[in-house]
């Protein structure tokens, strides 16, 4: 085997330099990745129902009216707002006691209604018993009733 000058010493030892640094003197390795995600929660269902209330004094006669207080119940966990209401009446006896004798008015509230509340003021209005020309004596006694509703 022959010997390396000084020169050849110089190139291979620059080689074998070369030669670590190119395997293993600097290594580095990393991931890439792309991607997408969503995420979903159901909300809670309260809030969306009262139980609504009509409230007036007894003893209405032909052509008189009276006040009507509207109240709500809140049962649930959540607060909710009372809209527009609307109001229909009804007699005991429907046949002699005509409910087109009588008008009721529902005055708009939009009203926040407190959860696990009871009798929150949502609203007032007017029953109104018509003086109509033909006998209404068999109102006498009967039960009105006025049934509201929210929109």
């Amino acid at each position: 085997m022959r010997k390396l000058s000084k020169k050849g010493k110089v190139y291979a030892a620059a080689a074998a330099v070369a030669l670590v640094a190119a395997s293993g003197g600097a290594a580095y390795a990393y991931w890439t990745t792309t991607g997408t995600g969503s995420g979903a929660a159901a909300n809670s269902s309260g809030g969306g129902t009262v139980s609504l209330h009509a409230t007036f004094n007894a003893g209405l006669a032909p052509g008189n009216d009276t006040s009507v207080a509207y109240t709500a119940d809140n049962s649930s966990n959540t607060g909710t707002v009372v809209g527009a209401l609307s109001a229909t009446v009804s007699t005991s006896d429907p046949t002699h006691c005509l409910a087109s004798w009588f008008t009721v008015t529902a005055v708009t509230s939009n009203s926040a209604v407190a959860p696990n509340s009871s009798a929150t003021s949502v609203g007032s209005g007017t029953l109104t018993f018509l003086n109509d020309p033909a006998n209404q004596d068999s109102c006498k006694g009967a039960t009105i009733t006025v049934t509201v509703g929210s929109l």
